[in-house]
């Protein structure tokens, strides 16, 4: 067994708690942070209750959807199911873990602190690269490193949510 890598990055977002964990509810903001390189495709949203496509993802539901990043290879089937969602004031967060998918371990946690009319957005990934040369060949991530996805989602969360200046 390899030791779990992990992958942090933050930023600063210039909106509101309140708008920005709004945003991180929904597929539809997964969709808007995606890079359109990585060819996302939401298959289906499932409430814990069972319910398709909830307005908010609560802790429970699930996520299916499948990459196919730069267009090469086959789609990749990615369920991911929200683990913990909690909501205590200036703080917030949810976290996903990967319940099939081309990683064996894939734990992402999305932490919110709201200060003042900002915020702070934080990703932290705890993951396990696809053994092998062969799986780690056909890792998208392994090619491109989580750094260009995360800037991406970042740069996109602030231009769609900070004020037209």
């Amino acid at each position: 067994m390899g030791r779990m890598a992990t992958y942090k990055r933050s930023v600063r977002v210039d909106a509101p708690l309140e708008e920005v964990w709004e945003f991180h509810s929904s597929g539809d903001g997964l969709l808007a942070l995606t890079p359109g390189w990585m060819n996302l495709e939401i298959e289906s949203e499932t409430g814990p209750d069972g319910e398709p496509d909830p307005d908010v993802l609560e802790a429970g539901s699930t996520i299916v959807s499948t990459v196919r990043p730069f267009g090469v290879g086959p789609r990749q089937r990615w369920v991911s199911e929200i683990v913990a969602r909690e909501r205590d004031g200036d703080y917030a967060m949810f976290r996903d873990e990967m319940a099939d998918g081309p990683f064996p371990h894939w734990v992402h946690t999305h932490s919110f602190y709201g200060d003042g009319e900002e915020t702070v957005v934080r990703d932290f990934v705890e993951y396990d690269l696809p053994g092998g040369g062969v799986g780690r060949a056909v890792s998208p991530l392994a090619w491109v490193g989580f750094e260009p996805m995360f800037r991406y989602r970042h740069r996109k969360t602030k231009s769609l949510l900070e004020p037209r200046r």
